[in-house]
């Protein structure tokens, strides 16, 4: 298991304050939990997603988000992140 930098940990904490400002975080959490088992295939939906999510993200930030979802960890790692700031939040 490879450890997440810290400019990794920062993405994922501006990615889950994305989530959970749009009240998004059970619709995420589900799309992340299901393509867990197929977490390269999910890393590559978010290929196509690109576009769409680049409105909201720049180039590098959404290719290394990418990057990361293709190791079923770091899809935990997310999962936890968006949980702890939706926790944090209420």
């Amino acid at each position: 298991m490879s450890e997440l930098t810290a400019e990794d940990k920062a993405l994922f904490e501006k990615l889950a304050n994305f989530v959970v400002k749009r009240k998004m975080v059970a619709p995420a959490i589900l799309f992340l939990e299901s393509t867990k088992p197929l977490n390269f295939i999910g890393s590559q939906f978010l290929v196509v997603m690109g576009p769409l999510v680049k409105i909201f993200f720049n180039v590098r930030e959404y290719d290394q988000i990418v990057t990361l979802m293709e190791k079923r960890d770091n899809v935990e790692s997310l999962i936890c992140t968006i949980e702890k700031i939706a926790a944090e939040t209420k």
